[in-house]
């Protein structure tokens, strides 16, 4: 098992409440970078191990925790992909995965506060695949194989800019600046107990909005991996943002203010912190 985040921008390696900079356990100089240490990722459940026997290189401060996936070449993200939301939004289930993209310049830090930009701003919590070797039509069979390991995100959308005009502009109303938090650390995929079904929630300002298991993905993340990979070369770093469940602001008719704080989960990764601030 392995948990791996970064700090001050190096890839550090977490256990319990310390961690310890990969770079001097693996004694690679180059895995100081948190993408190297992903392509690496075969090796991080031996490099985690050296540290029983080492002096921790800190303790692991929220706040001072980076993007653990700092520069990836593709960030999908899946709509509609949980029974529970295609439920609540009123839609026949799609016949693929619905995928678009998030802007890798969205992604921020597990405590970074989020910009608002303007007055119908969503919150969506995820389940974050992040890819570890890449590959090109990979099977469903082998999809685990790929992947280094998931996180927890939230993909914040604007709702005013995301359906404007026929069709909607998805991509653009999720990627602006701030929109992409993800962390606290990518989680190996032999820490769950099933990967495919892992608990995640959601609280805005204390009141619980999101609730779900992964269980009721309409399509799992083998099937993902699989779907996306046919298209195009997945690489390792890139990320999939797997699909939110039931709950979000625009089935209630509530959206983000500033002063709000959007509290996020998922079992074994941990949670997000991440307070909305008006744009300036």
């Amino acid at each position: 098992m392995f948990r791996l985040a970064s700090v001050r921008e190096r890839a550090v390696l977490v256990r319990g409440d310390e961690w310890y900079d990969l770079a001097a356990v693996s004694g690679d100089p180059s895995l100081s970078d948190p993408m190297a240490a992903i392509a690496a990722c075969d090796s991080l459940h031996a490099w985690s191990d050296r540290c029983v026997d080492r002096a921790a290189d800190g303790v692991v401060e929220a706040a001072s925790l980076g993007v653990c996936v700092p520069r990836p070449s593709k960030v999908f993200a899946i709509g509609l992909n949980y029974h529970s939301h295609a439920g609540e939004s009123n839609m026949q289930l799609p016949p693929a995965p619905m995928a678009f993209t998030k802007f890798p310049s969205c992604l921020a830090s597990p405590t970074a506060e989020v910009v608002l930009s303007g007055d119908r701003v969503d919150w969506e919590v995820e389940l974050v695949v992040v890819i570890g070797r890449g590959g090109r039509h990979i099977a469903e069979a082998e999809a685990w194989q790929h992947i280094a390991g998931l996180t927890l995100g939230q993909d914040i959308s604007d709702r005013t800019v995301q359906m404007l005009g026929q069709p909607a502009q998805f991509s653009l109303g999720k990627s602006f600046d701030t929109y992409g938090p993800i962390g606290p650390a990518v989680v190996s995929i032999d820490s769950f107990a099933d990967p495919d079904d892992i608990e995640l929630w959601c609280d805005v300002s204390g009141e619980r909005m999101q609730q779900a298991r992964s269980s009721d993905l309409i399509f799992s993340i083998p099937v993902l991996v699989a779907y996306l990979s046919s298209i195009c070369t997945l690489e390792p770093g890139d990320l999939i943002f797997t699909g939110t469940p039931a709950g979000v602001g625009m089935g209630r008719g509530r959206f983000l203010t500033p002063g709000d704080v959007v509290r996020s989960g998922a079992e074994v990764i941990g949670e997000l912190l991440n307070g909305c601030v008006a744009m300036p």
